[in-house]
């Protein structure tokens, strides 16, 4: 099944802190303050790199413990789930943002 609960989870999970951090990046001048240095491109890299791991994290670890258990075509179907459910997501709020 492509549309399963931990594949909705995982892609929730990621929506989340994406969200968490626009939140950041929406409000930074207000959080750190005007910025006018090398620290401020750094920061922002390290953020990306930060973010890209712990959005891997979420939607691989589970699928990764799911293969090594031998349970291929269930981390397969959690990755894809993950995907879809990811994409829906995607739409849901390029909707609201045409919206509002």
């Amino acid at each position: 099944m492509l549309f399963n609960r931990r594949g909705f989870l995982q892609a929730l999970e990621v929506f989340l802190y994406c969200a968490l951090v626009g939140l950041i990046f929406w409000k930074g001048n207000e959080i750190f303050g005007k910025v006018n240095s090398y620290f401020a491109p750094v920061l922002v890299l390290l953020l990306f790199s930060t973010s890209a791991l712990i959005c891997a994290a979420i939607v691989l670890y589970k699928p990764y413990k799911l293969f090594i258990a031998d349970k291929k075509k269930e981390a397969l179907d959690t990755v894809i789930s993950t995907t879809i459910w990811l994409f829906g997501f995607l739409l849901v709020f390029f909707g609201a943002m045409l919206i509002f």
